[in-house]
């Protein structure tokens, strides 16, 4: 697996980095792309339905994880 890198989205107008290694932003890529979906849209979602203790990277990735697992 790669290192994280830092990549800026823009979440419901603000802008803000996140940091994901290249599997989880290609993956996260074809799953936006599969739902007909903009990037920023979908990460707008996952961050909209997140617990504030948790990370917004942390929860990208495992919307990730659960995406490919069916669940």
């Amino acid at each position: 697996m790669s290192a994280p890198v830092k990549r800026s989205l823009t979440l419901r107008g603000h802008r803000t980095s996140v940091s994901l290694e290249d599997e989880f932003w290609q993956a996260f890529r074809e799953i936006a792309a599969q739902q007909g979906k903009p990037i920023n849209a979908l990460a707008a979602e996952i961050d909209a339905a997140r617990d504030l203790d948790s990370g917004l990277a942390s929860e990208i990735r495992l919307f990730v994880l659960r995406h490919y697992r069916g669940s």
